[in-house]
Parts: structure tokens; C-alpha cells; sequence
């Protein structure tokens, strides 16, 4: 694959990955993407797993058909796209490797073993780097979401390079029309508590004319699909919900909670909520809740009491929420308790924290099974829930 003449794509796709940062699933497997500048001065454009290791060394010799680079240009230090650097540095003894000060203190731990720093170009906001016909200027991106972060832009080709901005799950072999479904599960677990960070990025990509985006996980972005993706971006990086629904969560031990949360959707949908879904936590993909989570501006959270507190998958979608810097949605609550009921006293604490959530009002209280006489209670739940 290329990206034009003279960018050509020496990524690789990983198909035998089974958890993506130990923790996603990836059932579509993995692209980790890298690409060589053909010029007067040869550019690497980041490196990738050590699991590809030699596959990838094979297609950057085929790009480079017996020439030499003169630079790796290095966005990102995560290992899951530099952890090749020290043997491409070896391989090509005459390369200069192009990165971050911060980047260049990361190397240090990443590869203790090996002397980079004598053949090292830190570069920074607003640097450039002239190959011949090409230009990389150089875009700060901290916490984009690792604090030594570059992106760089090639402005004879108007390329963005954006380090792990605008990727996605999935191997590139697997690749499908629809970018935004693994591409929005992608950010808002992995980047998503960095909104105001990839604002400022945002911002900065705007000033620039941009026709192709090339990310370090997933398809190169062009036309119409490069407008999607900024825009999106726009809306989740401001913590704006995407589309109107309500998310239904439930974590139910003995089926009691669950036939609670299905009715609660029920009853949502006869209200008149646009979108509905239901997720159960014990046994729903957390990444793809989170996702949905996200996404709709309502969520119920349905959950068993448990040793007085709440049941513990409740509250992991809950923890991972908070450190996700989850804002600006609205919470309903059912809890279920047989003797004591202590689920939504729990939820509420953590929701608490989180930046303009309200919880509407009533919360509603079952007793190990719901009954006729809970209805409207939960009925009067759901016209709370629409009507805010």
C-alpha cells in the first residue's frame, strides 16, 4: 500500500493478538502502522511491535531497495510502535533518529543497553525537518495521549502524521467502510480522558490543509472519511454525547436486577427514547459499554447490592468511567438489596465526582424481585430520564 509516489506504507498488521494493551479485545486483530519517505533524505516514520519485529524489518529493506535512511522519526515511545527503534538504529548505523526531548529521556529506560543519544535530534513545536522535495514540521502533542508525543505534518503532500490520534482497532486486511464503529471503542478507552489535549491538537490540525491523515493504528484517512473523523473527534474530544439514547447498564447476580433493567428498556422505549441498549456487565465487553457509555447523554445504571456496597461490575464500569474524565451526562439509578440496599448510596458517591453528572430523581429501590407495585416508581424513573 501506498500513500502516494514517495510515502510508502512498511506497517504491519498483527492477526494473533488476543488483547490489545493486554485489556481490548481485538477480534479483527491489529495494524501497527509505519511508513518510509522516499526523498533526498530517506524517512522512517516510526517503527512497530517487537511481535512483527522481522516482518516489518523485511518491508522497510523492500521500501528502501538498497538506500539509505538518514532518519527514523520517532511520534510515539508506546512499544506497540517503537519497540524496534534500537535495531533499526543498529541495522542503519548512519541514521539519525528524529524525536521528542521527552521521548529521547523515555528511550533511556526503554533501551538501557543502547547508545542513541550521540545520534539523536530532539526536535519540538514548530521544528522542521527538509528531506529534498519533503518537509516535516513538527506539532506537539502531550498527552495525546503519552506527554512526549510529536505529530509531524509533511506539507508538500499535506500529510498529517498523527501518532495515535485517529486510530482504530482492527488489522488493515480486515478493514471496512465503517472507520467510526472500533475507531470511537479505540479513543474513548484509550484516549478519552484527554479531551482537552486533543482539543488543543484539533485546533492546531485546523490551521493546516490536511488531505490524508495517517494514524499509527488503522486505515490512512482521506475525503470524505478524513471530514468524518475530524469531526468526530471535535465531538468526543469535547465530551459531547453523539447520539440521543439511553444506555441501560445492569450487574445482576441472580437474574432479579437483570429482568428489572429489561423492563426499565422497555418501558424507555415505549416513552419514546430513540435508542435503547442494554449491556450486561457481567458478561458484556467493558471496552464496548465504555464506548456506549460515551457515546448516548443518558445512562442507567441498574445494580445488586453487595457486601454493602455495590456489585463489583457496576462498580468497575463506574471506576473506569472516572478515570476516563466521564462529563456532562445524565445518570439514572435502580438498585436491588434484599435486606439492606446499598447499590445506589455506591453509585451515587463515584458519579458524584464526575464533572456536571446529574442524577435524576426517583431512585428507584427493589427488593430481590420487582414487583407490580414498582412500576411506577420505575415509570416515573424513565420520565425523568427522557426529560432531561
Amino acid at each position: 500500500m501506498k500513500v502516494s509516489e514517495n510515502i510508502l506504507y512498511t506497517g504491519v498488521d498483527d492477526l494473533d493478538i488476543d488483547l490489545f494493551e493486554s485489556q481490548y479485545t481485538v477480534p479483527e486483530g491489529m495494524s501497527y502502522n509505519s511508513w518510509v519517505i522516499i526523498d533526498q533524505k530517506i524517512a522512517i516514520m516510526d517503527t512497530a511491535d517487537a511481535r512483527k519485529g522481522q516482518e516489518w524489518l523485511r518491508n522497510i529493506a523492500a521500501a528502501l531497495d538498497g538506500r539509505q535512511p538518514a532518519y527514523l522519526v520517532c511520534h510515539h515511545m508506546e512499544p506497540d510502535h517503537s519497540a524496534l527503534v534500537a535495531q533499526a538504529m543498529a541495522l542503519y548505523p548512519d541514521m539519525t533518529l528524529v524525536c521528542s526531548q521527552k521521548a529521547s529521556q523515555m528511550m533511556r529506560n526503554f533501551f538501557p543497553q543502547a547508545d542513541l543519544q550521540s545520534r539523536t535530534l530532539n526536535v519540538k513545536e514548530g521544528d522542521t525537518l527538509n528531506l529534498g522535495s519533503h518537509t516535516l514540521h513538527f506539532i506537539a502533542a502531550p498527552m495525546v495521549h503519552w506527554p512526549e508525543v510529536l505529530m509531524s505534518y509533511e506539507s508538500s503532500e499535506k500529510v498529517l502524521f498523527a501518532a495515535d490520534g485517529f486510530g482504530k482497532f482492527g488489522a488493515l486486511c480486515n478493514e471496512t467502510d465503517d472507520w467510526a464503529c472500533e475507531a470511537r471503542r479505540y479513543y474513548f478507552n484509550i484516549c478519552g480522558k484527554y479531551g482537552a489535549a486533543v482539543q488543543t491538537v484539533l485546533k492546531k490540525a485546523a490551521k493546516l490543509d490536511i488531505q490524508a491523515i495517517c494514524p499509527l493504528h488503522g486505515p490512512v484517512l482521506t475525503g470524505q472519511k478524513l471530514a468524518t473523523a475530524i469531526s468526530l473527534y471535535d465531538t468526543w474530544s469535547r465530551y459531547e454525547a453523539e447520539t440521543d439514547g439511553v444506555l441501560v447498564a445492569y450487574a445482576s447476580i441472580h437474574g432479579g436486577t437483570a429482568a428489572a433493567a429489561q423492563r426499565m428498556a422497555q418501558i424507555l422505549k415505549e416513552k419514546g427514547a430513540p435508542k435503547v441498549v442494554v449491556s450486561d456487565l457481567s458478561r458484556d465487553d467493558l471496552a464496548e459499554v465504555i464506548e456506549d457509555a460515551f457515546r448516548y447523554p443518558r445512562i442507567l445504571c441498574c445494580a445488586a447490592s453487595y457486601d454493602a456496597g455495590v456489585f463489583p461490575p457496576m462498580h468497575d464500569l463506574l471506576y473506569h468511567l472516572q478515570i476516563k474524565n466521564y462529563q456532562k451526562r445524565t445518570f439514572g439509578l435502580l438498585e436491588n438489596g434484599s435486606w439492606a440496599p446499598s447499590a445506589a448510596r455506591t453509585m451515587r458517591g463515584i458519579i458524584e465526582t464526575m464533572k456536571d453528572c446529574t442524577i435524576v430523581e426517583p431512585v428507584v429501590t427493589i427488593t430481590s424481585r420487582m414487583k407490580d407495585s414498582d412500576l411506577p416508581a420505575m415509570e416515573a424513573l424513565a420520565d425523568a430520564l427522557l426529560k432531561a
